[in-house]
């Protein structure tokens, strides 16, 4: 796969970052906003807009010099920047005789089947109607334990939902070097074909911004996770924005893998488990080798508090993970049940197959 992929790419999503939208004491930065969004309109196909900036746009109207490190007042700064963010957004585009639809998603709202599909029919048909689905975390109600983490895993898994041909990641740098690119001798990896590509490359994390929660080190891990489910990634400076969605400039990771399943990608990578369950190693067995669901008779024990429908993780007699699942009982009714068969009580299982992932 080349990067032909990305100039040729019917629905692509394109994630941005805070610092490409925001200045550095807070608040929107309308010239570079309204520069990106003139040249996505200039692009033929349907788009999807991963945008970071809610909080760092909700900074300045409410008198904050940098980003809140409390989680109460990330979600007030969010609260407020969100609005900005997206009524900013409509109007850029409006230019250009186009519309376009908020779409805030938690990790919990697209994780659980029913949910999930419908944030999948969603953006189905926003795109079907010719609307830019502007996609963010919704960050005014998202806990630390349902956070996706960043917006650049966000795209990825928005990216495998949408059934996206590419995946661009704008950021402030221009791509991916072996260093630190402010390093006098850095040089940029202009493709990214595997592990080995990466190998003796230096990676750092935020920015000297910090207003997002990103950094370079997130933008790898997302194209990892984009081209292991077979989205192409570019990863490229917002300035330079026309050339990236040509396919040209930055750093090009090709696919390494095959579309799996939607839900399940978002299961292993867009959840935070709520509890742990220790398997048996014939359970594990069953689970790893033959792919069946978990019954009680292989859990020997529990921890954690869960709910029904809960994210927990699966782990061997050694406490290595080996699964993630959707657990069907409540933490508190699981003891009574362990080590019992389903025949002789006539139980469900503890994870369905179908709500399991192997890790």
């Amino acid at each position: 796969m080349s990067r032909t992929a990305v100039a040729s790419a019917a629905r692509l999503v394109v994630k941005v970052g805070s610092s490409s939208l925001t200045t550095a004491a807070g608040g929107l930065d309308p010239e570079r906003l309204d520069a990106l969004v003139d040249a996505l309109a200039e692009r033929d196909g349907q788009l999807v807009l991963v945008s970071s900036g809610a909080i760092a746009a909700g900074l300045a109207p409410l008198g904050l010099k940098r980003r809140p490190r409390d989680l109460a007042t990330q979600q007030a700064a969010a609260s407020v920047g969100q609005m900005l963010l997206v009524q900013r957004y409509a109007s850029a585009f409006a230019r250009h005789g186009r519309t376009v639809g908020q779409v805030l998603l938690t990790a919990d709202d697209v994780v659980r089947r029913s949910h999930y599909r419908n944030a999948q029919t969603t953006l189905d048909r926003l795109l079907s109607l010719g609307v830019v689905p502007v996609v963010n975390e919704n960050d005014a109600v998202a806990t630390e334990e349902i956070r996706f983490g960043d917006n650049d895993r966000l795209a990825a898994l928005v990216a495998h939902l949408v059934r996206a041909d590419a995946l661009v990641l704008l950021s402030d740098v221009d791509g991916l070097y072996d260093g630190d690119p402010r390093t006098p001798g850095s040089r940029l990896v202009p493709e990214v074909r595997g592990p080995h590509d990466l190998h003796g490359v230096v990676i750092g994390g935020t920015g000297s911004a910090g207003l997002g929660r990103g950094g370079m080190a997130s933008k790898v891990d997302a194209a990892a996770l984009a081209t292991g489910a077979g989205v192409p990634v570019l990863l490229a400076a917002t300035a330079h924005v026309r050339d990236a969605l040509k396919g040209e400039g930055g750093t090009f990771f090709a696919s390494t893998g095959t579309r799996a399943p939607g839900r399940l990608l978002w299961l292993a990578h867009a959840t935070t488990p709520r509890g742990r369950l220790l398997l048996d190693a014939g359970a594990v067995r069953a689970v790893v080798e033959r792919r069946l669901s978990l019954l009680p008779a292989g859990v020997t024990a529990v921890e954690g508090e869960f709910a029904a429908g809960d994210p927990v993780e699966l782990a061997g007699p050694d406490g290595r993970a080996v699964a993630r699942g959707l657990v069907a009982y409540d933490a508190a009714e699981l003891p009574a049940l362990l080590g019992r068969s389903t025949r002789e009580l006539g139980l469900r299982e503890v994870v369905h197959r179908d709500d399991l992932v192997l890790v």
